[in-house]
């Protein structure tokens, strides 16, 4: 019996329910993952207990010797893997770590510029009840009609608007990132340009997608979905070594100090100790040979099962899919994304609903769903599996209002998720 049983065992029910859960079906939102054994342990250590204020060499506390090991081990692997001369990993989540990275580069009522949230992009890129889009004239752009990026009227809306700051990235976006166009529309405006790569970091690391390093002026990522790590962030950057201590000049050379001095004092007290370990942990694993063959996987099973759903009459935005995700327009099925996110629930397979471009229905209850296939990648599920996966979410979809037939699905599902248990 474990500390957690004897201390509360409603929590520690919950937390095993919640593991067979998981173990038992089939996780598909493109936005989570099964971290490593490792990663909790670390994520669980003792380091929970820790203060830590500044930053390396410069804290306000003292007792932070290990920890300050602890985080340099951590900004040292972030910087090898992404190739930058500078890493924070302080950030307690993405979208903190996007509040800080306005912080260090516009003033509020400044104009910046990013992707609609209906069309692919994350709340924190402009969305008008979200911070980003209270505090500062937010410009949204969307996609063209088939769901694709519109660099020419991307670079039209920037040459109206003149925004400080362009914020690249995508939650719900199939295709390849031209970062190089993104790139000459902020030179032509003037603008910074910050890479929101949270989705895809994994897929840079084993270059199956692009990398925007040493393209753009900041790169902001979330260390779970497809890195596998625990929930936390990085803002990645080059320029002159970090001096937090003193306010610098907002030039590319001063990025580091700029973005460290927006993470604190700008915007949080200490850092989450525990989470910097696992992020270590986790960015050792990703430097690792086995990573990279992991995020190829990922890659060709998204490709497989992507062809596989449109063979079995799914619409795919875009018309399948380049990195390791699929949104899929339920339109033509004659079923909503709301109620196929409950259907394929019931059924043991969990994803999201999602808005398509040009969306006619509701975000609360739009048109689409999202998924992606990280997490059943790192259960070493590969393109055999996907093709079943996919006739398995055609069934779903088909008996959506057969709440016993969706129940004996659940159970085909359960008896074949055995075959691929959890990480560890």
């Amino acid at each position: 019996m474990s500390y957690l049983d004897k201390q509360d065992k409603k929590i520690a029910d919950l937390i095993k329910k919640e593991e067979a859960r998981q173990a038992n079906g089939l996780e598909m939102i493109p936005s989570e993952n099964h971290s490593s054994k490792a990663v909790r342990e670390a994520s669980g250590s003792i380091l929970t207990d820790k203060y830590s204020e500044g930053y390396p060499g410069m804290r306000y506390y003292g007792g932070c010797e290990f920890v300050d090991k602890v985080e340099n081990i951590a900004r040292d692997r972030a910087k090898e893997l992404f190739g930058v001369s500078h890493a924070n990993v302080q950030p307690h989540s993405g979208s903190p770590a996007n509040q800080a990275i306005y912080f260090a580069l516009v003033d509020p009522g400044d104009t910046v510029m990013g992707m609609s949230l209906y069309f692919g992009g994350h709340m924190t890129h402009g969305l008008k009840v979200n911070f980003s889009g209270t505090y500062y004239n937010s410009v949204q752009y969307t996609t063209d009609k088939d769901g694709f990026m519109d660099y020419e009227a991307i670079h039209a809306l920037a040459s109206e608007h003149k925004p400080k700051m362009i914020m690249a990235g995508t939650t719900a976006y199939p295709r390849f990132i031209d970062w190089k166009k993104l790139r000459a529309i902020a030179d032509d405006v003037g603008a910074w340009l910050v890479a929101d790569i949270s989705h895809i970091s994994g897929l840079v690391v084993s270059g199956d997608h692009p990398s925007p390093a040493g393209i753009v002026d900041v790169i902001m990522t979330t260390t779970h979905k497809t890195l596998r790590g625990p929930r936390g962030a990085m803002i990645l950057c080059n320029g002159n070594e970090s001096n937090p201590l003193k306010k610098p000049e907002r030039t590319k050379e001063n990025l580091p100090s700029l973005i460290d001095r927006a993470v604190i004092p700008g915007l949080q007290g200490g850092p989450h100790n525990h989470q910097t370990a696992a992020i270590a942990v986790a960015l050792g694993e990703a430097l690792t040979p086995e990573f990279k063959e992991y995020g190829h996987q990922i890659a060709k099973n998204a490709k497989v099962l992507s062809e596989e759903l449109m063979k079995l009459g799914f619409n795919l935005v875009t018309g399948g899919t380049d990195n390791h995700l699929m949104v899929v327009d339920m339109n033509n099925k004659n079923i909503s994304g709301k109620e196929a996110e409950k259907a394929l629930g019931l059924a043991g397979i969990t994803v999201n609903k999602n808005t398509v471009p040009f969306d006619p229905r509701s975000p609360f209850d739009p048109s689409g769903i999202r998924l992606g296939t990280p997490a059943l990648t790192t259960r070493s599920m590969k393109e055999p599996e996907m093709k079943r996966v996919a006739a398995w979410i055609d069934e779903a979809v088909k008996n959506y209002k057969d709440e016993k037939y969706l129940q004996g699905l659940h159970a085909e599902i359960t008896k074949f998720s055995q075959d691929f248990p959890l990480p560890n």
